[in-house]
């Protein structure tokens, strides 16, 4: 299969510390392509399931994206950062109280089905043009707006104070990062994201998803083998 005919979707199991148009530059350079494209970025401390786009596959970008993910994460109580997540400077401490379980879940149900979430200053929203991580970096903090987003399920599973262990699925938009802060915030300890993973995306599963190692090394042959052609794709969906 040459380069130029590849339409479709390649799942990337993206690794840590690198971004993901690091995973699209990858992408570009070992199939000698230029259309390509991700769906949902993922933070560079995060890993797991990246749609990569080729193509025609471009077109149904916006499609991806606004289909509901899956996540398994660590949160770290008592200790909150300026980027909500593991990457941040730490701005507070608090002692971590033994919560019970039933205290902890009463703080994650607070924060499933509807509600609005406030994103974070390090992100790539955009305010006047400008991405406000990159204002965030000047020291300065901004007007936002809040998010309307949508937890379908949560699941908490492992409690190793000051650490939680859970799985959440959510809307498009939504700011695990936030989440892990809102709910230390209403335990009245604080919190940050210290682990994150993207399991799911839509109907598409991280498991058998190509490997950053993989998509180094091997031929760009067996790496074009594995791109879901846009057919495959509409029936995943559903569509």
């Amino acid at each position: 299969m040459r380069s130029h005919d590849i339409d479709g979707v390649l799942l990337i199991d993206k690794a840590p510390a690198m971004t993901s148009h690091d995973v699209v530059a990858i992408v570009r350079k070992r199939l000698g392509f230029k259309k390509v494209g991700h769906c949902g970025t993922l933070d560079p401390l995060a890993t797991g399931l990246l749609l990569i786009v080729l193509g025609r596959g471009t077109k149904i970008q916006d499609l991806l994206m606004a289909e509901d993910k899956e996540y398994t994460g660590t949160m770290q109580l008592g200790v909150t950062t300026d980027s909500q997540d593991a990457d941040g400077q730490v701005v507070d401490t608090l002692p971590v109280p033994e919560f019970s379980r039933e205290k902890i879940e009463e703080s994650f149900e607070k924060f499933h089905g509807d509600f609005y979430q406030m994103p974070p200053m390090v992100s790539a929203i955009k305010q006047g043009g400008v991405p406000l991580y990159k204002l965030a970096r000047q020291g300065k903090t901004v007007e936002r707006e809040p998010r309307f987003v949508h937890v379908f399920a949560h699941e908490i599973t492992r409690v190793a104070l000051p650490d939680l262990d859970f799985r959440v699925v959510c809307s498009k938009g939504f700011y695990v990062r936030t989440y892990a802060f809102d709910i230390g915030n209403d335990l009245g300890c604080g919190a940050h994201l210290r682990m994150l993973r993207r399991t799911k995306s839509g109907r598409f599963s991280v498991e058998g998803a190509v490997t950053v190692e993989e998509l180094k090394n091997e031929d760009p042959a067996w790496i074009a083998s594995k791109v879901l052609d846009l057919p495959t794709v509409s029936k995943l969906r559903g569509a």
